[in-house]
């Protein structure tokens, strides 16, 4: 099972990026060279020209540490040029910043001023960058309590504080809490203006985005398609807010394994930014990068790597060598690579990967328990159990002191080390992993989720090896009607649970259930894209099948990006 948390495209971001160049009124007289310089630098950062964005905040904030040290045009310019560096994953230069700019705003406000809500906004965003998410949900929370006490209550500003805080729950898994807040910013935006204004788009996205990690595949596609459909008729086919969409609703659909209908999303999306913007824009590379993740679903594994290698060449030209958007590319060509079973090559580049987000976030942060599990997976493939578990483990630690003990992504990670010791044939310790994991599953996704289903068939095919058909065969059951529900029945996650359960009734003497079961598989396998067509096959009734479940690693460019759970 791949596990890949990534740090994705923060095009989408812009809701709180572009507005922090705003976000910090300035209230006095004109101070011509500073004011010229700020909005200078503003559209620097607006066309994305970064380094003569950093030089003119710079010089402007020479100049505004003249203006005294409660004067609220130094808050602007630090909080913006700490925007600048967050934009550029500098977490360790933004921070300081920030804070500063906070106890400026104070001194000249008050802690109920309006003014402040932006930056706190922005410094709970840092944070939860940073996997901080203890230390962003107060911030967020106090941003929000300013706004609904200064604007109406259908305030767009308001709305983005809602937004802002529901997406931090949705990436701690609290999904009842963060669908109330996102219904609610989609429900204050649509009141703020007009049911077809493309300012919907955001949080129509942001909401189908928790739907998709919910599994509501359907509630997730009204809502892009939705969006679609209003930002064609605003603002026209070709605009390349459209093709942000197409790729969120490609991005559904390929994590639905329909990749014909991906395809023609995906395409469009890319014609669209290429038209618009120059070849190395991250939005042209992100486009890229997806419809090489298409290639790669379709089994045209050098089509998948000439556009990896081109995403690569790009970023690292524009951003550097070590820069963290990288690792997008890198484990995309190393995952191609494992599954080609050029090991070598792989490891090569998931090391680079954990280094440049060991040297960008530190230790513990999210991403880099999430390369420690891309190696970890890739000394499996290699029968390294030991080396793979010691990676495990460390990615687990990091999990769940971030995440803490309850948390989706430390259930993936308790269920990597279930195969890993079931692989070892350390049964019993396989089966606590197996179990804690599914408990977490059950308790913060619900009963009906995918990644239930994954479970369910991981201990079942324990169960069935150890011999216990009769504790086996309702976990197989139950994954089952999970996964027709979501995915329907002619889905390729389906017929690989028909094959583990085909081996349960065949030996328990049930060969006729077993050899419908089996017509069942070749049926969805002839029903598949021809180049979608995984090898099903019946193995030997004693060695256990191990389903993979599909995870996204391009780029869903809603305001911000969450691991898979």
């Amino acid at each position: 099972m791949k596990d890949i948390a990534l740090r994705l495209s923060r095009a989408g971001a812009l809701l709180c990026a572009c507005a922090a160049l705003a976000v910090c009124p300035v209230s006095v007289a004109p101070q011509s060279s500073w004011d010229a310089m700020m909005a200078a630098a503003g559209k620097a950062y607006q066309d994305r020209n970064f380094p003569e964005a950093e030089k003119l905040y710079a010089t402007a904030l020479q100049q505004a540490e003249s203006f005294g040290p409660s004067d609220p045009r130094l808050a602007a310019n630090l909080n913006n040029l700490a925007e600048l560096y967050r934009q550029n994953d500098r977490f360790a230069e933004a921070e300081p910043l920030y804070k500063r700019a906070l106890e400026i705003w104070l001194r000249a406000r008050g802690d109920r001023d309006p003014a402040l809500a932006p930056v706190l906004s922005n410094l709970g965003e840092l944070y939860r960058l940073m996997g901080r998410y203890p230390a962003a949900e107060p911030l967020l929370k106090r941003a929000l309590e300013i706004r609904e006490a200064s604007y109406p209550a259908a305030d767009t500003r308001v709305a983005a504080s809602v937004s802002l805080l529901g997406e931090l729950y949705r990436l701690e898994g609290r999904f009842p809490e963060a669908e109330a807040l996102l219904k609610r910013s989609l429900a204050l935006q649509e009141k703020a203006s007009s049911p077809e204004s493309p300012t919907l788009a955001t949080p129509l996205g942001n909401l189908a985005e928790l739907y998709r990690a919910m599994n509501r595949y359907r509630d997730a596609e009204a809502l892009y398609s939705r969006a679609i459909s209003i930002q064609e008729k605003e603002l026209g086919p070709e605009h390349p807010d459209v093709a942000v969409t197409l790729n969120d609703l490609a991005e559904l659909y390929r994590n639905e394994g329909k990749l014909t209908e991906a395809e023609p999303l995906y395409r469009r999306s890319l014609a669209i930014r290429q038209k618009a913007f120059p070849p190395g824009d991250p939005r042209v590379t992100t486009a890229i990068n997806n419809f090489g993740l298409l290639r790669e679903a379709q089994g045209n594994y050098t089509d998948a790597e000439l556009h990896f290698r081109r995403v690569l060449e790009l970023r690292e030209i524009a951003l550097g060598a070590t820069h963290p958007d990288l690792a997008i590319p890198l484990i995309n060509l190393a995952e191609l690579y494992k599954n080609q079973g050029k090991y070598s090559e792989a490891e090569r580049l998931y090391r680079r990967t954990l280094d440049i987000r060991e040297a960008a976030y530190g230790p513990e942060h999210p991403d880099v328990a999430a390369s420690l599990v891309n190696l970890a997976q890739l000394k499996q493939a290699r029968k390294k159990y030991g080396q793979a578990i010691d990676l495990q483990q460390r990615a687990l630690a990091i999990r769940e002191k971030v995440f803490g003990p309850e948390h989706p992504v430390v259930a993936s990670s308790l269920n990597n080390l279930g195969e890993l010791n079931f692989a070892r044939k350390n049964y019993s310790d396989a089966a606590a992993l197996y179990h804690r994991a599914l408990a977490i599953r059950e308790k913060a996704l619900g009963p009906e989720h995918r990644a239930v289903a994954q479970s369910l068939h991981d201990l079942g095919d324990l169960y069935r090896i150890e011999g216990r058909y009769s504790d086996a065969e309702p976990l197989y059951l139950r994954a089952l009607a999970i996964r027709e529900k979501i995915l329907g029945k002619d889905h390729r996650d389906v017929a690989a649970l028909l094959v583990s359960y085909a081996l349960l009734l065949r030996q328990t003497g049930r060969p006729t259930k077993a050899e419908d079961m089996e017509e069942r598989v070749r049926q969805i396998r002839a029903s598949l894209p021809q180049t979608d067509k995984p090898k099903f096959v019946f193995p030997n009734p004693l060695i256990p099948a191990m389903p993979i479940i599909p995870t996204r690693k391009g780029g869903i460019q809603t305001i911000s990006s969450g691991a898979p759970f």
